[in-house]
């Protein structure tokens, strides 16, 4: 094996190597004589490798894990493993070499098969499973049988990773040569079978069938799974039934079997039947816990049944139960969504619930309650026993309280935090300018903005970019300016993301002589621009006809290291596509592709566009068949400019057989027929309105594509005789 760890031995002085083995060999004695794991933790494996060699640490560190197998201490042999594992992870040494590694001459079958099985757990516990069912079958080889609680192990990591088959391998193996499965490990197949996403039920039920003939006993945790399998695949009444049986049986049952039949009854909204279940539940001596009331509690008050959830409440209680902040919460957004105010500060302020901490989520909903019905009265006092109880409010719980902010305009977030004891810092401003900017309530952002200045809260260039960005998305980049203008005053650092706002802006609203202004102003303040900015450059410049500065920019940006991606390489391939320059937009194409850019459907569009124009059909057709094989749909813009070019060259057939198959599957909407082929050809933007559910599938369209194959060929034959 190939050791890559540099020996630092080797470069010492032989009466220096002589003591250092005998400093280890002392250290490894007392280990081995003690049995001591504090001993034993002095001593890494990792620091021996590094002092004394790799074999020679291997030699010792075998020796140890063999003694304190055979003393049959698998803690301490799982930590010397672990060690051992990490080395040979880091160091990307061979794992299937290491099982080997670690055996001697021993003929000990006992210890060699507690170290297999512990190696086992050691690698399935990291995430190594391929490795770990490695040491199973070379154990089995060599005639070892690693216990079945490892086996167990393995399998559920192997159930939880999704590695079907290792799992169903090593089950088999161990049914043909052993460990014997027992009752856990039918349990960890049956689980796999319930809890996956197609829950299937047949096997499931083959696998106690196979338990029976084999004489092993469900546990009441196989029990609960196959009920719970059952609730999940819709057969709630099944398991109802199958729980009754299991009790004139006198099987062991518990909660769980119940709460999964409760809450699948509750998710159905059949809270009556979900009662029912608690009250037989209680009559088979099986108790409540707190998960079988809140399942219900939470039921009940989504349907706004407060009397049945207040009744459980104080079933509860009498039964030693200590309500939960679910249970409550449940509560509170019931009271919540029928205006109950002073219902729920009762709640809140009852004697019998002194002691009792809430959650964040019912302060939330009570205080945001209050605010929005006015009940200011109310809002300090709940705070201040929020915070009694040890809940101090948070930037988030802060701005997501006060978002009734925004919903009524006479409410004063200042004064409000003020009230509350509650100091707003530049974070929480940020958040609420933020919802004014999403809001498109820009008068009373900037409004705000004066506001922190006066209450010497100073806004920094996060705060100013929300504004900006809603002003150009307005389409007043002018505005925008005149912001930047006041950030300078203020000595407010402009950066990349702002001059790219405001270059889209002024880019949207065509003024190019603004854009080229700022991108030089932005060269002179020392900001160097970012692939977005490029991209903007480069539409701009495609936008004036300018495909040689385009183009320019493009190759600046590979040799400054900027990778562009597929927005820049289509906006210089639109724009070479629209001034007939078809060679250089596909060899633009074919560079993309060659860099590991996937095209897009704006890509495609933009090459089929400019194919159409120049009266090349064919090479729009051969992209058109591209993009079939590789999936990729047609949209709106691309069916609407295939139509108007067949249309436009003479193919009026296959135009308007192209029109009536998107009629018929309702792409476009009917009696649209004409409306489409009237209007002129539409431009090509990167903006697609169709929604996905809508577009024609591909069995769809190639079936139109050879139905109508005789279409092709009589243009071809009258394109002949024209």
């Amino acid at each position: 094996m190939d050791r890559r760890v540099d020996n630092y031995v080797g470069k010492q002085s032989d009466g220096l190597i002589r003591r250092r083995e005998r400093k280890l060999f002392l250290m490894v004695g007392r280990v081995i004589k003690t049995l001591n794991m504090s001993a034993a933790r002095q001593i890494s494996f990792w620091g021996c490798s590094k002092n004394y060699g790799f074999d020679r640490s291997m030699n010792h560190f075998r020796t140890i894990v063999h003694i304190f197998a055979l003393a049959g201490m698998q803690n301490e042999v799982f930590i010397f493993l672990r060690d051992i594992v990490y080395y040979y992870r880091d160091w990307n040494l061979d794992m299937s070499c290491l099982f080997i590694d670690l055996l001697d001459s021993t003929n000990d079958a006992t210890s060699l098969s507690l170290l297999a099985g512990v190696l086992i757990k050691v690698f399935a516990s990291n995430s190594m499973l391929e490795n770990a069912v490695g040491v199973f079958r070379q154990s089995k080889e060599r005639g070892l049988m690693p216990n079945i609680f490892s086996c167990n192990f393995l399998l559920k990591c192997l159930a939880q990773a999704g590695m079907v088959e290792y799992m169903f391998s090593l089950f088999d193996e161990m049914g043909n040569t052993g460990p014997t499965p027992c009752v856990y490990t039918y349990t960890i197949i049956m689980s796999y079978y319930c809890k996956r996403e197609t829950v299937n039920m047949e096997t499931s039920t083959t696998i106690l069938e196979v338990m029976e003939k084999s004489g092993i006993e469900p546990s009441v945790v196989t029990y609960c799974v196959y009920v719970s399998g059952l609730c999940r695949a819709g057969g709630h009444e099944l398991a109802l039934d199958y729980i009754r049986g299991l009790g004139c049986r006198n099987e062991p049952l518990n909660t769980y079997c119940f709460n999964a039949v409760i809450r699948s009854f509750c998710e159905k909204g059949k809270l009556d039947e979900a009662w029912r279940v608690l009250e037989e539940m209680k009559s088979c001596g099986v108790p409540p816990d707190l998960g079988s009331y809140s399942v219900l509690i939470d039921g009940f008050c989504r349907n706004r049944n407060l009397e049945k959830g207040f009744a459980l409440i104080k079933d509860m209680e009498c039964t030693g139960i200590k309500p939960s902040p679910i249970c409550y919460s449940a509560i509170v957004v019931a009271l919540c969504n029928i205006g109950h105010t002073d219902t729920l500060v009762n709640i809140f302020y009852n004697p019998d619930n002194c002691g009792y901490n809430f959650d964040y989520h019912s302060y939330d909903i009570l205080i945001r309650m209050c605010c929005v019905q006015g009940d200011s009265e109310y809002d300090p006092k709940l705070m201040e026993e929020m915070m009694r109880n040890n809940w101090t409010p948070n930037r988030s719980f802060i701005v997501d309280t006060c978002k009734f902010v925004l919903e009524k305009a006479t409410l004063d977030f200042f004064k409000i935090m003020e009230e509350v004891g509650v100091q707003p810092d530049i974070v929480t401003c940020n958040s609420v300018t933020l919802r004014y900017c999403n809001e498109g309530r820009l008068k009373e952002a900037l409004q705000f903005l004066d506001e922190m200045y006066d209450r010497d809260i100073i806004p920094n260039k996060y705060t100013y970019n929300e504004v900006i960005n809603r002003l150009c998305k307005e389409g007043e980049p002018g505005r925008a300016l005149q912001i930047v203008a006041l950030m300078i005053k203020r000595n407010v650092s402009l950066g990349v993301v702002l001059y790219g706002t405001l270059l889209d802006g002024y880019a949207k609203k065509l003024d190019h002589e603004e854009v080229f202004r700022l991108h030089e102003k932005m060269l002179q303040t020392g900001i160097t621009p970012d692939r977005v900015t490029y991209t903007i450059l480069i539409q701009t410049y495609s936008a004036r006809r300018e495909m040689r500065k385009a183009r320019k920019l493009l190759n600046d940006m590979i040799i400054k290291g900027m990778n562009p991606d597929t927005v820049t390489y289509t906006s210089v391939i639109s724009g070479f596509s629209k001034f007939g320059d078809m060679t250089e937009a596909f060899k633009i194409f074919t560079e993309m592709s060659q860099r590991g850019h996937a095209p897009s459907v704006v890509t495609y569009t933009c090459l089929i566009d400019g194919y159409c124009k120049a009266q090349r059909i064919d090479d729009a057709d051969m992209l058109v068949d591209v993009m079939r094989r590789k999936k990729i749909a047609l949209d709106s813009v691309t069916y609407r400019i295939l139509i108007d070019s067949y249309y436009v060259l003479g193919k009026r057939i296959l135009s308007f057989s192209l029109v009536n198959f998107l009629s018929s599957i309702r792409y476009f909407a009917p009696n649209a027929e004409n409306q489409i082929l009237e209007t002129q050809r539409p431009k090509i933007s990167h903006s697609h309105t169709m929604p996905a559910q809508e577009m024609p599938s591909y069995p769809e369209f190639t079936a139109f594509l050879l139905g109508h194959w005789y279409v092709f060929l009589l243009n071809r034959l009258l394109s002949c005789f024209i």
